[in-house]
């Protein structure tokens, strides 16, 4: 399992925790989204899913990560 935090712009409220970590789900890894910190923290199976496709689901929500 591999774990990364990202920093990500755009997210204030419970709505953007709930599509980010939604749309980390429906890729099979986990989400925990920090508002105060502006981040995100992952584990997900790099076997299974990569982590740019990850980042292109949570960008696909209208956040971005830097």
């Amino acid at each position: 399992m591999q774990n990364v935090n990202l920093k990500v712009d755009g997210m204030s409220c419970g709505h953007c925790v709930n599509s980010i970590e939604g749309a980390v789900k429906k890729l099979g890894a986990s989400a925990k989204v920090d508002l105060d910190s502006k981040s995100v923290s992952l584990q997900f199976d790099e076997s299974k899913v990569t982590l740019e496709a990850i980042k292109t689901a949570i960008e696909d929500q209208g956040y971005d990560v830097v």
